[in-house]
């Protein structure tokens, strides 16, 4: 061939190759048409490993990327490169919930949940990492040990549990019940006057010969929740000598009810004249044993006293005299004891 010849067959590939570019130029294909393989009809909503991801603001709002027919992957959570799983943060669910019994059902109230960490602070103490009230607990704390101190009343238990990755679940069995007290006069005769209260200790002596106080001043009808124990309960009416213990045992979940016998009645104590006189004001009193012990003091034209049943002397002070008078206190008869003017003690 020769060299026009040559030339000429240059020019016309050059030409069609530009007719090609041209025409790659006029007709663009669709992005989902470079990145992804044709879709067929019948499985559009199938995910495809090679299509391009989306930006940013079409994973938040779901949405398909404009000028394609290809959906967008619903957000998911990064992949954690160690344990190939979404990376839920540093939290792991706790769930817990607390029993009376082993047998009995789950609290829904008065429950008091504390949990903390068991290494002693700078302070030397344990940290308190999370509180919860009310009936079971949901915590969401970082893996690892744990005190978990649950109160429910006077009633409680200390539990360590472990953390792991994923839920942890534990039921705390308190193994507790309840106490109801009640005081009566010796016949089953209601006290309806006075302060009546109780006061529960552990059984047991320390070694300082003394009972631990568990709860005080408990009201009669009130329902105190303890750990299953036996209790020494003494009952106090009024606040000089009538008291009244007893032993009582809690059994878990059971309620006890129990109900102490006094021997008391309330009197109060008058300087007067002559029977049935009006008392005389800025008398100074004191209450004795028939063994001279006193048993309570008192100022006043009125004092009372709620008083065990037995003999006793009482001595009035006015105006630097004293007068006495012995007298007894009988189970439930509440009156006045008066001291005459005319029972002048020698000095």
């Amino acid at each position: 061939m020769t060299g026009a010849g040559i030339r000429q067959m240059q020019v016309i590939r050059v030409f069609a190759i530009a007719l090609c570019l041209i025409g790659v130029t006029l007709s663009p294909l669709r992005a989902e048409e470079v990145l992804a393989p044709p879709v067929k009809p019948d499985n559009l909503n199938a995910p495809q490993a090679d299509a391009a991801p989306p930006v940013l603001g079409d994973l938040l709002g779901g949405n398909a990327v404009p000028g394609s027919s290809t959906p967008v992957v619903p957000y998911a959570p990064a992949i954690t490169p160690d344990a190939g799983m979404p990376d839920q943060g540093t939290e792991s669910p706790v769930y817990m919930v607390a029993r009376l019994s082993d047998d009995g059902p789950a609290l829904t109230q008065g429950v008091t949940w504390r949990v903390y960490r068991p290494a002693l602070n700078q302070n030397g103490r344990l940290e308190l990492v999370a509180t919860a009230r009310g009936g079971d607990a949901d915590f969401r704390l970082p893996p690892g040990e744990y005190f978990v101190h649950t109160a429910y009343g006077y009633a409680g238990r200390t539990s360590r549990i472990s953390v792991r990755n994923g839920l942890t679940s534990q039921t705390v069995v308190l193994n507790a019940g309840g106490i109801k007290l009640d005081a009566q006069f010796s016949g089953n005769q209601p006290i309806r006057t006075g302060r009546l209260v109780f006061d529960i200790y552990e059984r047991e002596y320390n070694s300082r010969g003394e009972r631990k106080v568990v709860a005080s001043n408990i009201k009669p009808g009130d329902i105190v929740r303890l750990n299953a124990d036996t209790y020494h309960i003494v009952s106090r009416y009024g606040a000089v000598n009538a008291t009244v213990r007893a032993d009582i045992r809690v059994e878990p979940g059971k309620l006890t009810e129990a109900t102490v016998f006094h021997n008391a009645a309330r009197v109060t104590l008058k300087l007067v004249n002559q029977p049935g006189g009006e008392a005389i004001a800025n008398t100074n009193w004191s209450v004795l044993t028939p063994g001279g012990d006193t048993v309570v003091e008192g100022t006043g034209a009125f004092p009372a006293f709620v008083l065990a049943s037995g003999e006793y002397q009482v001595i009035a002070r006015n105006e630097d005299k004293l007068y006495s008078r012995e007298f007894e206190v009988k189970t439930a008869a509440h009156g006045e004891v008066e001291v005459l003017t005319s029972s002048l003690l020698k000095q």
